[in-house]
């Protein structure tokens, strides 16, 4: 897909075009990375508010942002679960960047902050994630947890364990991993532990279905390739179109799992294909 700036006609048809996607549940979204110009750093977050993205919440249609999940205070985006009611009750939600994108890196400021949510599995304590290659939110179904796509997992200290963030995990997919087909659903990426509410930076280098890389630190922690859906997942099932599985683009979601997180930064470089 060829990449150009958006001109004053096409600006406002594409702004359309989104609104339409959101009312018209039932189809998929397409518009991508065409309007941002390549190889510059572009911020998809503009500090005061939530506009170009959409959250969805198991349980709740596209765009209920139950609890005020999804907020933007003091410049920050933030994930709080303060409007609970002090159960999270597996209301597990992402936040959808409205277009979709295939060759691009990824910039991602975040820190972990708080206490988790009651309620919250042991395993979501200092846990979130940014989703790639997803599936549009539109075609997720109300109760689904997690949207189909690959998920670099971020990970904060406990205080005890080592926990690298940075990792892979494959709601509905699969890599190559070297040089191998990848099913376990989670990998450990080579970074350190990031204890405390320190912020930390993730890069994410993405080639379309080709290879696909974490950095953390300036250091690559985890490489991959040849994303792809899971046949033997049910919500990727009926994303398969003429057994084709392979994943060459898709959303870019940020995650709730039920522990407070803030983000300062989402950049996005476009790529050539």
């Amino acid at each position: 897909m060829h990449n150009t700036s958006p001109s004053p006609i096409r600006h406002p048809h594409r702004l359309f075009h989104w609104a339409f996607c959101l009312v018209a549940a039932s189809a998929l979204c397409v518009v991508a990375q065409d309007s941002l110009p390549k190889g510059e750093w572009v911020s998809l977050f503009n500090g005061k508010n939530l506009a170009g993205w959409i959250p969805k919440i198991k349980g709740h249609d596209l765009g209920d942002n139950f609890g005020n999940t999804f907020r933007v205070e003091d410049g920050l985006l933030k994930v709080s679960l303060d409007q609970y009611g002090g159960k999270f009750d597996d209301r597990f939600g992402h936040l959808f960047y409205k277009d979709k994108f295939s060759h691009y890196v990824l910039r991602v400021e975040y820190r972990f902050v708080g206490d988790q949510c009651p309620g919250g599995p042991g395993w979501a304590f200092r846990n979130s994630g940014i989703m790639i290659h997803g599936q549009s939110p539109e075609s997720m179904g109300k109760d689904q947890s997690f949207p189909v796509s690959i998920e670099v997992q971020t990970l904060g200290g406990n205080g005890k364990d080592a926990r690298s963030t940075a990792n892979l995990c494959t709601p509905g997919t699969n890599v190559v991993l070297d040089g191998k087909l990848f099913t376990p659903h989670c990998t450990n990426s080579t970074s350190k532990t990031y204890p405390g509410d320190q912020w930390v930076t993730v890069v994410v280098e993405v080639h379309g279905n080709g290879t696909i890389r974490h950095i953390v630190d300036g250091e690559k922690v985890l490489e991959y390739e040849q994303p792809q859906l899971d046949p033997n997942d049910g919500d990727a099932k009926k994303l398969i179109k003429d057994g084709d599985v392979m994943l060459r683009e898709g959303s870019i979601s940020l995650q709730s799992e039920s522990h407070p997180v803030e983000f300062r930064k989402v950049e996005i470089k476009v790529l050539d294909e």
